[in-house]
């Protein structure tokens, strides 16, 4: 049965068990460990017709290569934009895990982001947005001199030379003498991206977490924070972290 036709397929079967709802993704891979390739989909139901890019009700449903039986794991933030599923192997037990990620479609450009494990037909949520959100924390100081420290509660401190701003933008914060005229305080906001990486090419995956760094408003986009998370057989912890700064164009 060729791609399209088993997608088809697919929906009809899932509608006759109970699970209607389009099939905004789809994905093929051995997710249970049995060596049987399931199938594994996000179902949701778009309220304003099927050329928006919105999507409510999401849902993860897997059935299970060889009994055909479907499992169903309702996702805490459901709802969103250009809902998406990558399998892959982030917890190093060779059998894929399932990556999901919801665009809110804010202006800050957040996302909602979870990994599942479904080794034996049992889904444990390895990772979500809300949990990392809680517990990556930051403070962003303008200091004099066109600095910015970003300070990270995994005790790190980050210096941004923000003198590519310009003259307009810096002269409403800092005098002549590049003194700050009052304390101006910056925020780093919640994930923006959660993207698998495969660092040693061994086949597990990492997963990149960018937070977008933002000075006096939320247009005002300073860098981006990238946190490499590494499974260690409980939870992801940081493997790295950088402050990725914006380029400025040379010359006129």
């Amino acid at each position: 049965m060729r791609g399209n036709e088993r997608l088809s397929a697919s929906r009809q079967m899932l509608y006759f068990y109970g699970y209607s709802g389009e099939i905004v993704d789809f994905q093929r891979d051995d997710v249970n460990g049995d060596l049987v390739f399931d199938n594994v989909y996000l179902l949701g139901k778009r309220p304003f017709g099927l050329e928006s890019p919105f999507v409510e009700n999401i849902t993860l449903v897997v059935q299970d290569g060889v009994t055909g039986n479907y499992y169903k794991v309702h996702l805490r933030e459901n709802s969103g934009y250009n809902p998406t599923v990558f399998l892959g192997d982030f917890t190093g037990d060779k059998v894929k895990d399932i990556l999901i990620n919801i665009d809110t479609g804010g202006s800050g450009g957040y996302i909602y982001s979870y990994v599942y494990s479904f080794l034996k037909n049992t889904p444990r949520l390895c990772f979500n947005s809300n949990s990392f959100n809680e517990k990556y924390k930051y403070d962003v100081i303008y200091k004099d001199q066109y600095k910015v420290d970003v300070v990270s509660n995994l005790n790190k401190i980050y210096t941004i030379d923000i003198q590519y701003k310009g003259k307009e933008y810096l002269s409403q914060i800092y005098d002549e003498q590049g003194r700050l005229k009052e304390p101006v305080k910056g925020e780093v906001l919640a994930l923006g991206g959660a993207y698998p990486v495969d660092l040693d090419r061994k086949g597990v995956y990492e997963l990149a977490a960018e937070q977008r760094v933002i000075g006096r408003n939320n247009s005002d986009t300073l860098g981006y924070v990238l946190t490499i998370l590494k499974w260690d057989g409980k939870s992801f912890i940081p493997l790295t972290q950088n402050v990725l700064i914006m380029g400025s164009r040379l010359g006129n």
